[in-house]
């Protein structure tokens, strides 16, 4: 602890359970410091992929089915994933083939620049289908 005061530093345990405990001079404040901004690069260098969804139903119009598309092809190009539902009401959940072939002409249209995470799948009474951007 003399040697710590004489050179104005701190006297931390680095191993208390170590034997004899590890003891380092140093200064404290300056080493919360830079931890602290390591702590804060990593968070920033980190990127956040949200999961947007798009909702659709089997009797949607062509030029609706293509304005959705325009909607994935931006979040697509902004890196999120994106998660396609079609949802069945009704007496429709008799017709899966018609939401399943509208899945197919999305997954299509989205092959050049988006990779399928999941293929789509009846969960309930809807059909869901999960695409995340390309690398």
């Amino acid at each position: 602890m003399e040697h710590a005061e004489k050179a104005g530093l701190d006297l931390v345990e680095v191993s208390p359970t170590a034997e004899p405990p590890v003891c380092k001079i140093m200064d404290y404040g300056k080493y919360r410091y830079k931890q602290s901004k390591k702590l804060h690069d990593a968070k920033k260098s980190q990127t956040v992929i949200h999961v947007k969804e798009i909702r659709l139903r089997p009797k949607t119009d062509e030029h609706d089915i293509q304005v959705k598309i325009k909607h994935i092809k931006k979040f697509l190009e902004k890196h999120d994933k994106v998660k396609i539902s079609m949802i069945f009401r009704g007496r429709e959940i008799a017709f899966t083939e018609i939401g399943r072939k509208l899945m197919d002409n999305i997954k299509n249209q989205l092959a050049d620049n988006s990779v399928i995470d999941q293929e789509p799948r009846l969960e309930g009474r809807s059909m869901v289908m999960i695409v995340s951007p390309k690398k």
